[in-house]
């Protein structure tokens, strides 16, 4: 993009001043060189989502931004219900609750590194991956919507896991206001068997090295320290959230003008926050919502009885776990007053600061943990939310690195052999059903991480805590 279009606020926000139908600015948190970089369609798309009904402060990208469904991906943006707000389910994404849980082991490098084949060959065998992957369970219509209201506690319940890991997760592991009568019978049959697995794309099951810690206090907080080895979940809501959200995106776009929307591109399809679309819709997201926290609780179980197989000591206690494709209810101030707000983050972390009371008392002084995963072969990060963050972009942050080429040019450019050989000579082990998968995802397909990572940091969203190298990954 053309940094002209913008007003260069710091060396890591840029403003677009509110023009032709926007009601409040947009705001890209970049470096100079990862704003030149992006596609004019982020430029696009967050403005459009700046002309939304009801909109509060700005629209917002985070610096891993680029092209997506109606909203960017790494878009942020709060909406007032009494302001005549809206929801739009292309503000969440397809993969609802998409997010990332991150477990100790116990274990150092020095433990793992003689085992790691075995590990490697065992998780995979353990931990379904691949595209229309199925799990071991199956799910009667009972039990659908039992979980659908449960979320991790449900599994938990049921044996995968423990009480203790319901205090590490978003909402403590159940999203209050699931209504499963307004998840349709299509979304239910597409779960039935997918239940605790990973699916494809972009999400993974990743061993890990601390390599580095930058921050000794909140690290400290955390459990975290250089040389452990952390195991690192990334999945979401699997067919279910898709069909939700390929459902609700249509019925939204038919009755926009219904509302007296305007819609600056279709794919932005929304409705008032308080019409019986947008209620419904919202009762069917928390759904989602609670389908993605029991299965990243059920694949955590999976993940514990494989390193038991190879290492009889491991423990795995939760450090945490937070979505990136979501709308929640959140209290914000905005103009010195406190607000109850409707926050959209589609592929943004939520990134609460010290002393929010959302967070558990353990981790309450030192911060949220975000969870931010690398390209496959790369680092990953665990960031700390901050209150400079809670200021700027209602506590939000980047979720990854961010694609640079789509997958058909990822698969162009590279072959799926190619990757996995590469990043065995580099002592990287993949385990995957699909080499076309691999080459699809290639790290050199998006960003740079550690780039997305200190525009972060330097913009205030977030604080650097340690990073992570990769060791082992399942992926589909």
């Amino acid at each position: 993009m053309e940094l002209s279009l913008f007003n260069r606020k710091s060396d890591y926000v840029w403003e677009i001043a509110p023009q032709g139908g926007m009601h409040v600015p947009a705001v890209i948190f970049a470096s100079r060189e990862l704003i030149k970089a992006m596609d004019d369609k982020v430029y696009q798309q967050v403005t459009n989502v700046a002309r939304l009904p009801g909109i509060v402060k700005a629209s917002y990208a985070m610096p891993d931004a680029h092209w997506g469904y109606g909203f960017p991906i790494g878009g942020v943006a709060a909406f007032d219900p009494d302001e005549g707000g809206v929801v739009s389910a292309g503000g969440v994404g397809f993969d609802i609750s998409c997010g990332v849980r991150c477990l100790h082991t116990g274990l150092t490098f020095e433990d793992l590194k003689p085992l790691q084949t075995r590990l490697a060959d065992t998780l995979y065998r353990r931990i379904p991956a691949g595209l229309g992957s199925t799990g071991q369970l199956r799910l009667s219509e009972k039990e659908m919507d039992s979980m659908l209201a449960g979320g991790a506690a449900w599994a938990v319940q049921r044996g995968y896991g423990h009480p203790e890991d319901l205090e590490r997760i978003e909402e403590r592991g159940q999203m209050r206001g699931g209504k499963t009568s307004a998840v349709s019978a299509q979304a239910k049959k597409r779960q039935r068997d997918e239940m605790g697995t990973l699916g494809s794309g972009n999400h993974y099951l990743e061993v890990q090295r601390v390599a580095e810690v930058f921050d000794q206090a909140v690290a400290k907080a955390y459990e975290v320290r250089e040389n452990d080895i952390v195991v690192s979940i990334h999945c979401g809501s699997r067919g279910l959230g898709h069909q939700i959200g390929t459902e609700f995106l249509k019925e939204m776009a038919v009755a926009a003008k219904s509302y007296a929307i305007s819609l600056p591109d279709r794919e932005l399809a929304c409705a008032p926050i308080n019409s019986e679309i947008g209620q419904r819709y919202l009762g069917a997201m928390r759904a989602a919502i609670n389908c993605a926290l029991a299965n990243r609780q059920i694949l955590t179980q999976l993940a514990r009885e494989a390193f038991g197989e190879v290492f009889s000591e491991a423990k795995m206690p939760l450090l945490y776990d937070v979505s990136h494709n979501t709308c929640k209810v959140e209290e914000h101030e905005v103009d010195g007053k406190r607000r109850q707000l409707f926050v959209h983050r589609k592929g943004a972390t939520r990134a609460f600061g010290p002393g929010h009371p959302d967070l558990p008392a353990a981790l309450m002084g030192a911060g949220q943990p975000v969870l931010i995963g690398g390209s496959m072969g790369t680092s990953s990060y665990i960031l700390a939310g901050t209150a400079s963050g809670m200021e700027q972009a209602f506590g939000s942050a980047c979720h990854g690195a961010g694609r640079a080429m789509s997958r058909h040019e990822a698969m162009k450019k590279w072959s799926g052999r190619q990757v996995v050989d590469d990043l065995a000579a580099r002592g990287i082990l993949i385990r995957s059903p699909s080499m076309r998968g691999i080459a699809e995802e290639a790290p050199g397909a998006y960003k740079d991480v550690s780039e997305v990572v200190d525009a972060a940091e330097r913009a205030g969203l977030a604080s650097k805590v340690a990073r992570l190298e990769p060791l082992v990954c399942v992926k589909g």
